[in-house]
């Protein structure tokens, strides 16, 4: 009786046990297999996990990002120990955005922010780690002048929503003139979200299915490595007795001793790489170590199924091997794969998502399964046809230079490594390039025009302060900041015409603007302009908009700017300011910002900005590109004019927020994955290397050129790839044209398409540039010694 009990459950034991042992016993050749196929998986393994963190560290981020928003209500709070008059001071350095809050104390025990020990007094602020580096570097020499506060302190983790964000607290005894502030009792509410569309949905499953399928191909890759030396020793435990059954059952066993080794590798690195987390940042996405965590239920997802993927595809792999005594013959050989199973995977994908009916009238998109599931069988099929073209293809070549011939006849022979280690990165492309059909045709519907001309302008800079002194000196001062080449600066307030009979609880009213010439010019079409001009400016329809602004803005019109707010009369010592008959009635014209401008127009030394009542400020910026922060330098100059200026960009696009978060994701998501493809396609074409290194050492021994060996070795890569991606272009092309038809956009956008087969192509020759070193040392003759 066997040691190992009896029965069919003690010989799978028995069998897997004896695999496990020749792969931790093999020698040195064993160790070097069993190693590659470790790491193989553990690279997987990783990006799994990583994956499978993803839940966890965005809960957490909103989480940290709801906790520090001040807490308010529709009634403002009256002031008390806790309470704080807040306002928000955000500003943009260098393209990174840098969030703040300026706070005043209203009693001794103010409420404090999350992560901050104490509430920085008057002149002070805390800062977070990555302000406090930047400040301190000669990189943030121009922000030290925007935040001129002394930093007393750094903000903890709890109040970040990464570590690499940059967030400051400062304090005021007291706001400038004109600004307010609201009244907080203390931090923390939860923001509800909107419901994502059906569109960003779907969108993000397709994306999640592209993203981890070439993770999956890998790993069943890296369970294979080493498979032809493995199947010769095989041969070898036949021919002292064991049946075909148990050779089967110990290859299975060698390969689960590779993944669990895989397993426990990549947890290390894992966990190795996750204390790394907060020192990358990916598109603009960085996390604590702690937020990269696992939810439990998809690490043991994880856990189970990569043992289970090596047992599988082992047992599969040796459907088509016959492992007899006296050698290994490979069905493959002998019968050429065939197309009849293959080809119907695909469209059988396809079927399955257009039977899914996409996103609903009501907004739902109720079969979510179905296009999982027909996503993830669109792209096996993909996969299941590259080792059919390429053997079909490479089977009619004929002819050439020698390392052409002996690529060929290699690939001939045996094209299953060669296809495995591509496989990845066609899947990748296929997806890549149905994603990208797909966000081109929808994306229309998340982004969209702002009218605003960034030709014009492009920065506007709005000053809340109301004193005339700054409100004057605003352009001056921004023409002498570096880098400026130009300055559309207008102060506006609002004109009060006389009451009509009949309306005498109605007071007409219209727009003033106060500004210099070149600014006029830029607000409407005044033709020639000069010091002492006024203009009454209309819309595109002729009129002043408005009937009110009709009524109040013409040629001889008696207006006044102050009023009694209780009454509604002039106020007591105001004078009248007549609009001068010689007033010019000119075409209006909308401003950078693409908002249109009418009303009354006058230069200051017709109307002094003083007579305003409640006048505000707007400056739009136009920067010289070739001066360096020209940009900074601008919102320094609006800083010192006001603490609490405004400075945004003009944009002539603007994205949905939600719609920006995805696209961001999967840009995260992209990099990381081509980042482990590559890594997976270094380790798999060194496996192949090392599996033929005997053959080269016999051929270089023989007096074959080196050169020639190499050239060979590339075509042997080249063909593959270019079979490859010419797949993934044709799949790539009718996955998305099946994803299009699901939300009804038919169009698509040919150019989308070869930014990801450029990629692939470019990571390929990345690859094999950085395989050549390790090929050229395997092409010795000592490669012929053996254990």
């Amino acid at each position: 009786m066997s040691p190992y009990g009896t029965g069919r459950s003690a010989s799978w034991i028995r069998d897997l046990a004896m695999g496990v042992r020749f792969a931790a016993g093999g020698g040195r050749e064993g160790w070097i297999r069993t190693a590659l196929t470790a790491l193989g998986v553990g690279l997987g393994v990783v990006l799994l996990l990583g994956a499978a963190s993803v839940p966890h560290l965005m809960d957490n981020r909103q989480q940290r990002s709801d906790a520090r928003l001040p807490a308010g209500s529709s009634a403002q709070p009256g002031p008390s120990a806790r309470t704080l008059v807040v306002t928000a001071t955000d500003t943009t350095y260098r393209g990174d955005h840098i969030s703040g809050l300026t706070l005043r104390p209203d009693g001794p025990a103010p409420a404090r922010p999350p992560g901050v020990a104490e509430v920085p007094g008057p002149g002070e602020m805390v800062v977070s780690p990555a302000l406090k580096d930047l400040l301190g570097s000669p990189e943030g020499a121009l922000l030290r002048e925007r935040l001129p506060f002394k930093t007393v302190g750094t903000i903890g983790a709890p109040g970040l929503r990464g570590p690499g964000e940059l967030v400051y607290y400062a304090g005021r005894a007291s706001f400038p003139a004109g600004h307010t502030g609201y009244r907080i009792t203390g931090f923390g509410q939860n923001t509800e979200t909107d419901p994502m569309p059906p569109l960003l949905v779907l969108l993000i499953i397709v994306a999640c299915v592209v993203l981890l399928m070439p993770v999956a191909i890998f790993i069943a890759t890296a369970v294979r490595f080493g498979g032809e030396r493995r199947d010769q020793r095989l041969a070898a435990l036949r021919l002292v007795g064991a049946d075909s059954a148990m050779v089967r059952r110990m290859a299975a066993g060698e390969a689960l001793f590779g993944a669990l080794c895989g397993l426990a590798l990549g947890g290390a690195l894992f966990l190795a790489l996750r204390q790394l987390a907060g020192l990358v940042t990916v598109w603009d996405i960085n996390a604590f170590p702690a937020d990269v965590t696992p939810v439990p239920a998809l690490a043991a997802l994880v856990l189970t199924a990569v043992p289970v993927l090596a047992v599988t595809v082992t047992f599969v792999a040796l459907r088509g091997v016959a492992i007899e005594p006296l050698g290994v013959v490979r069905n493959a050989e002998g019968r050429r794969r065939r197309l009849w199973w293959r080809l119907p995977l695909p469209f059988a994908g396809a079927a399955l998502l257009l039977r899914s009916g996409g996103p609903q009238a009501d907004g739902t998109l109720p079969h979510t399964n179905w296009i999982t599931g027909g996503a993830v069988l669109f792209l096996i099929g993909i996969t299941v046809l590259l080792p059919w073209l390429v053997e079909a293809a490479v089977a009619r070549l004929r002819g050439g230079p020698v390392p052409w011939q002996l690529a060929t006849r290699r690939l001939q022979l045996s094209s299953g490594a060669a296809v495995r280690a591509v496989s990845g990165i066609t899947v990748a492309v296929a997806g890549a390039i149905a994603l990208q059909l797909f966000f081109a045709a929808v994306q229309g519907e998340f982004v969209w025009q702002t009218g605003q001309d960034s030709g014009r302008a492009q920065l506007d800079v709005s000053l809340p302060r109301k004193d005339v002194a700054t409100l004057r000196r605003m352009a001056g001062e921004f023409r002498a900041t570096k880098g400026v080449r130009g300055v559309i600066a207008s102060i506006k307030g609002t004109a009060y015409g006389p009451r009509s009979q009949g309306e005498e609880d109605h007071i007409p009213t219209a727009p003033v603007t106060v500004g210099d010439c070149a600014t006029l010019r830029e607000l409407a079409h005044t033709g020639p302009c000069r010091a002492g001009d006024v203009f009454v400016a209309k819309d595109s329809s002729g009129m002043v908009a408005g009937a009110d602004a009709g009524k109040t803005a013409r040629p001889g019109a008696r207006v006044v700017f102050h009023i009694d707010a209780e009454t509604g009369e002039p106020a007591r010592g105001t004078r009248p300011w007549t609009v001068p008959k010689s007033a010019r009635e000119v075409p209006s014209r909308p401003d950078p910002m693409g908002r249109p401008n009418f009303g009354i127009f006058a230069t200051p030394e017709a109307l002094a900005p003083a007579a305003l009542a409640d006048p505000s400020a707007r400056a739009l910026i136009r920067i010289d590109p070739r001066v360096p922060d020209a940009a900074e330098h601008v919102r320094n100059t609006a800083a010192r004019l006001d603490p609490m200026a405004d400075v945004r960009a003009l944009q002539d696009f603007s994205r949905d927020s939600q719609f920006a978060s995805v696209r961001t994701g999967l840009l995260v998501g992209s990099t990381v994955t081509l980042a482990l493809i590559a890594a997976s396609m270094l380790v798999s074409t060194l496996e192949q290397l090392r599996e033929r290194r005997r053959v080269l050492s016999v051929l270089v021994a023989f007096g074959t050129r080196r050169a020639t060996l190499a050239w060979s070795v590339l075509w042997q890569t080249a063909v593959p790839v270019a079979l490859g991606l010419a797949l993934s272009v044709a799949g790539g092309i009718g996955l998305g044209i099946v994803l299009l038809r699901l939300v009804g956009r038919p169009v698509l956008t040919w150019s989308a398409i070869w930014p990801p087969v450029a990629a692939g192509a470019a990571l390929v020759v990345l690859v094999t540039a950085l395989s050549l070193p390790p090929l050229w040392r395997m092409m010795r003759p000592d490669g012929l010694r053996t254990e």
